[in-house]
């Protein structure tokens, strides 16, 4: 049986990138928590890549928000990129899209946190 939820980090060279396949729900939420902020503490740039997320619920976004939060208060850069149309719209219900910064795709994504 598949995880709900699998977590892969990929070094892009100067940027971390998370990348996020299936659910986060409040059922595996910690498994983010426990590496996430920690590596916006640990870098100036972390990309979460969205593209292969199926679902979030309010427990995940809260940790997303809590590590644009942290990546702020450190002057370091903190986007997401590749939602869905349906994890695009819990985004923006959540009003979320006005405060992050939110890409179509990793490769718009990391030039811009790059210049």
């Amino acid at each position: 049986m598949q995880p709900l939820l699998s977590i892969i980090e990929e070094p892009l060279d100067d940027i971390i990138g998370i990348r996020l396949i299936g659910r986060l729900d409040s059922s595996n939420a910690g498994e983010l928590e426990a590496i996430l902020p920690e590596r916006v503490a640990g870098n100036e740039k972390v990309l979460l890549d969205c593209s292969r997320l199926e679902f979030i619920s309010s427990a995940g976004l809260r940790i997303v928000l809590m590590a644009a939060k942290k990546a702020k208060q450190r002057d370091g850069r903190f986007a997401l990129c590749g939602m869905d149309e349906n994890i695009h719209g819990v985004f923006e219900t959540s009003g979320f899209l006005r405060i992050l910064r939110v890409y179509p795709d990793r490769d718009t994504a990391i030039a811009s946190m790059r210049s």
